[in-house]
């Protein structure tokens, strides 16, 4: 049987400053992440974009690290999906895939990526 990851990568602009919660030991912050691309028909093109909703926890020693997560931050967000299943008070039941950052950070811009190639080489 093959093996596979539930694993994501996706880079974006953060839709909306993230609203962090406390608890006794870990904290949550939930942000939208703008992604986009572009689609050709012919010789037009058009831009399509859609938000994910994107959650990431931490240990509240480790909170400050959702400092960057500010509306237009142009982020790479990795991480895994998670299922969830409820039923509401009139017994209907739902589901979604919330997708949990593990790791979150800055985009580097083209210069600092070129910068990066020439030392590996």
């Amino acid at each position: 049987m093959k093996k596979f990851e539930n694993t994501f990568a996706v880079s974006g602009f953060v839709g909306r400053d993230a609203e962090i919660r406390q608890f006794a030991n870990t904290s949550v912050a939930r942000f939208s992440l703008a992604v986009g691309r572009t689609e050709k028909s012919g010789d037009e093109s058009t831009r399509i974009s859609a938000f994910m909703n994107i959650e990431a926890w931490r240990k509240n020693e480790k909170a400050e690290s959702f400092d960057i997560l500010t509306k237009g931050s142009l982020i790479t967000v990795e991480g895994h999906f998670k299922p969830e299943e409820w039923t509401d008070a009139d017994g209907v039941k739902h589901n979604r895939v919330i997708l949990v950052a593990t790791r979150f950070y800055p985009v580097a811009d083209k210069e600092q990526k070129a910068e990066k190639q020439e030392k590996e080489s």
